[in-house]
């Protein structure tokens, strides 16, 4: 009998020692039968690793036990979550495509006549009122409201936009463009 059969056959012996060993750990008959496997799966490619005369139980054991400590501890990380409901609470939106829009919007306003820039500005993006706006800019309301609803329709033309739905997600062009829409 060859020295690795030897081996293989002392590993298959503590197979029933380690299940034991893996439930009283787990306290799960199904985790207690992974942990066993994955024990099994590391002894055999680590068989070079083991010492002749030294206990293989002890050894497995010693494996089982890593392997048991290292997923209690990752476990501890993560969070169940079987319908995905808490990972779509913390989804975020991918960034790349916010500062391509924000890049895209910088050169369409550089496009527009500096008084209506200033005033979609002050309104959309700033958030203040169209009073407000107005005395800022030294002049009356109108002139502001129609200011801003003009700088409106030539981003749209610029970025080519047809829909509110086409601005996607981010809330800056959202708000230059369609915040106190109605003038």
């Amino acid at each position: 009998m060859s020295v690795e059969h030897s081996l293989k056959q002392q590993m298959l012996n503590a197979v029933p020692h380690l299940r034991a060993f893996a439930i009283s750990l787990s306290g799960s008959v199904d985790r207690a039968d992974d942990l066993v496997q994955s024990t099994l799966l590391k002894g055999l490619s680590n068989l070079d690793k083991f010492q002749p005369g030294t206990s293989m139980q002890a050894w497995l054991f010693t494996i089982l036990r890593n392997d048991f400590l290292t997923q209690t501890r990752r476990r501890k990380r993560e969070v169940e979550d079987p319908e995905g409901s808490w990972a779509e609470k913390v989804a975020v939106m991918p960034d790349q495509g916010a500062r391509l829009d924000f890049t895209d919007m910088l050169k369409a306003l550089s496009k527009l006549p500096v008084d209506q820039r200033e005033a979609l500005l002050l309104v959309g993006a700033e958030g203040l009122s169209y009073e407000d706006a107005a005395r800022i800019c030294g002049t009356n309301i109108g002139t502001i409201k129609s200011r801003i609803n003009r700088a409106r329709n030539r981003l749209s033309e610029i970025l080519k936009l047809d829909a509110k739905d086409d601005l996607g997600p981010d809330n800056l062009v959202k708000a230059a463009l369609f915040m106190h829409a109605s003038p």
